[in-house]
């Protein structure tokens, strides 16, 4: 993936929060979202937030690393702490300070050269890996936006960034539950939005994982349970994959009862 197409389509998929929440009225904005204890707001001021602190790791490696060190109960704490400093705003000006964040670490990460790596959490990556992470974070809560306003998301093929950085990631779900990731190889086929298939790993892998694109992320964020979206398995390792898919590091959270939304199909 070439950081220019990444950032345009991270700028996309920004763009299509602001579809969502721009006309809102105070009451909108404290609708609550799928997340428990998580209002439209919660989910804006935890976009912003991220959108920040991935623009500080581009345009200034050091007060990054030094404001990590600070983090001594750790990021989802430092994330939640954050939240704070947002959900005390009213709705207009939490949209501005979300644009504005927003499009000052696109910037940031838009002016990185490609074969420079960024400091992030964990390890440092490259600036267009960095931006697909972004885009994960805009499909994720902006799902949980969507549900909680009822509406239906209209996906395209920039999605291709995100299933890559989702199978990229495959083993967060283990780590996270404190198992040990398998040695064995799977292979992902992906149906896009366009009709499009995209592979990824070994052809000849036992273990298998297809679907559809948007029913892919919506299992690998946690965003459905696995019994409500077009996502199949072959091989007992790819089945158990699909109980603990996560495309975010960190704990898994409680996810998404099953039944709680209608099947998504492509």
């Amino acid at each position: 993936m070439s950081l220019q197409d990444v950032v345009a389509d991270l700028t996309a998929d920004a763009v299509e929060i602001d579809a969502l929440v721009a006309d809102l009225d105070e009451a909108g904005w404290d609708v609550p979202t799928p997340a428990p204890g998580w209002a439209v707001r919660h989910q804006v001021g935890h976009l912003a937030f991220i959108f920040r602190i991935a623009g500080l790791a581009a345009a200034d490696p050091n007060a990054f690393t030094a404001m990590t060190k600070t983090m001594t109960a750790g990021f989802d704490a430092a994330v939640n702490g954050a939240l704070a400093g947002y959900l005390g705003t009213p709705g207009p000006e939490l949209l501005a300070r979300w644009r504005a964040e927003r499009d000052a670490g696109i910037a940031a990460l838009a002016a990185v050269p490609a074969d420079r790596l960024v400091p992030w959490l964990v390890n440092p990556l490259p600036p267009a890996i960095l931006a697909a992470a972004g885009m994960m974070e805009t499909f994720a809560h902006g799902q949980d936006i969507a549900d909680a306003l009822g509406v239906r998301r209209e996906r395209t093929d920039r999605l291709r960034h995100i299933v890559a950085f989702a199978v990229r990631v495959r083993d967060f779900g283990y780590q996270a539950r404190g198992l040990t990731p398998p040695d064995a190889e799977f292979r992902f086929e992906i149906t896009a939005p366009s009709g499009a298939l995209w592979a990824f790993g070994p052809e000849d892998a036992d273990q298998r994982v297809t679907g559809s694109a948007e029913d892919f992320l919506l299992l690998a964020t946690r965003r459905r349970h696995r019994d409500d979206v077009d996502v199949r398995a072959e091989g007992e390792l790819a089945d158990h994959w699909l109980d603990v898919a996560q495309a975010y590091r960190g704990p898994a959270g409680p996810g998404r009862a099953p039944g709680a939304f209608r099947a998504v199909r492509a």
